[in-house]
């Protein structure tokens, strides 16, 4: 297609008005062809498949549009359907052809707005709406957010639970790109697959304190897979509160306590002895218990055994699910500060149990180094996530090349204590 008619047009137009010295009206809205009201295109383009028949429209078939005007060209097409969510697609370099790239939800209403340009640069217009057809099968993807709406601290992930298993990477994109985080003030962050049926999201860092994050899906319609279809998401919107980080030296026997990175508070503590040691790096406050009965068998002790143990413990807060916590430990008052004698957990007195168990919430950070205890598992006994530095953690999403799922940590040196 040729746009020298266009240009020479314009060019004479400049021309005609610079010597006869008259206004813009000499070649205004009637003469210059980019001014001009635009056209009805409706005769100049069509649709592919049963949009312009008005049937209801596959979903399973891209979206097409075609310029049916030798001299004239596509310029732009915008699809969206009525909950928002616009449709991606590719514009071929000559304006002769677009097509949808993002698969169409199935169920929805479109709205298709069409721009062209003729020979003459002139600007045409053509809008259509259409709905698609419902699937045929009824398996759907539904995915459930965690955790519940409140506040939490800076190291709460967002996690997303699948109603079925998604394998494939192609697959796992389309969940993926569906499934979206807000953040205020907003963070660099990404999802990253646990296993088939589950992803969490965390940022590069931990969360601003006083953040306000927002969860969606998109998927309701998507085809994700052969007979499968995206289903229902409760949004989710969740707080965070001060950005409290709580480091156990286990070397030196000693918590310290960060609030918005200032020191309140540092405590005596006893970790776990020779054969029991503490895992090392980061850990997040799963919950908060006043009273616990701890018994050795829940561990692989047995009962009756010189390491056998069944206590009351009071001001738990859990940081694994296998049975980690920090908690108040009145039997081990005289080795808190020089010695590790428990059997895995942070032990303290009773009343700095009782100060660490009213000033933390679920999602503060529990960091525990220089223990010769493994590094904290990443997935399954809770939140290790952030023990993942950002590199391994991206390498997770479907969208970035690289592994996927499963990914764990080694073991760090022995290290200082930091707020972060």
């Amino acid at each position: 297609m040729s746009h020298s008619p266009r240009n020479r047009t314009v060019v004479s137009c400049t021309l005609l008005v610079a010597a006869l010295g008259a206004s813009a009206t000499a070649c205004g809205s009637d003469g210059h062809p980019l001014s001009a009201k635009p056209y009805d295109a409706a005769e100049q383009i069509s649709f592919g498949g049963s949009v312009d028949d008005g049937k209801k429209a596959d979903p399973d078939k891209p979206l097409e549009v075609t310029s049916e005007d030798s001299d004239g060209r596509i310029t732009d097409v915008t699809a969206v359907d009525a909950t928002g969510r616009y449709v991606a697609g590719e514009l071929s370099a000559d304006g002769s052809r677009w097509h949808s790239t993002s698969p169409l939800a199935a169920g929805a209403r479109y709205t298709v707005r069409v721009s062209t340009e003729d020979e003459d640069g002139a600007p045409g217009r053509e809008t259509i709406a259409f709905d698609t057809s419902r699937p045929t099968t009824k398996k759907r993807l539904n995915v459930t957010f965690g955790p519940k709406a409140g506040t939490y601290g800076v190291g709460q992930p967002v996690t997303a639970e699948l109603s079925q298993p998604v394998r494939e990477k192609a697959q796992r994109a389309i969940v993926e790109r569906a499934l979206k985080v807000d953040s205020t003030p907003a963070v660099e962050g990404a999802w990253h697959w646990v296993d088939d049926k589950e992803l969490h999201y965390r940022p590069k860092e931990y969360w601003p304190a006083k953040a306000t994050v927002q969860v969606r899906s998109n998927l309701p319609g998507i085809k994700v897979a052969d007979r499968l279809w995206g289903g229902t998401a409760k949004p989710l919107k969740f707080t965070t509160g001060d950005r409290v980080v709580a480091v156990t030296d286990a070397s030196s026997h000693e918590m310290t306590v960060y609030k918005n990175d200032e020191v309140i508070n540092t405590i005596p503590v006893t970790t776990g002895k020779p054969g029991f040691e503490t895992r090392n790096g980061v850990k997040v406050v799963l919950g908060k218990e006043y009273f616990v009965r701890m018994r050795g068998t829940s561990i692989g002790i047995a009962e009756g055994s010189a390491e056998s143990y069944d206590l009351p413990v009071y001001y738990a807060t859990r940081v694994t699910w296998s049975g980690e916590y920090v908690h108040a430990a009145p039997w081990s008052v005289g080795s808190q500060g020089s010695a590790n004698v428990s059997h895995g957990c942070t032990g303290m007195s009773t009343g700095n149990a009782e100060w660490f168990f009213d000033n933390v919430r679920e999602g503060d950070v529990v960091k525990v180094v220089n223990s010769y205890g493994d590094t904290m598992e990443t997935f399954g006994n809770g939140f290790g996530d952030w023990n993942l530095n950002w590199q391994k953690w991206q390498t997770g999403s479907a969208l970035t090349n690289g592994t996927t799922a499963g990914q764990t940590t080694v073991q760090t040196a022995r290290l200082r204590p930091t707020s972060a």
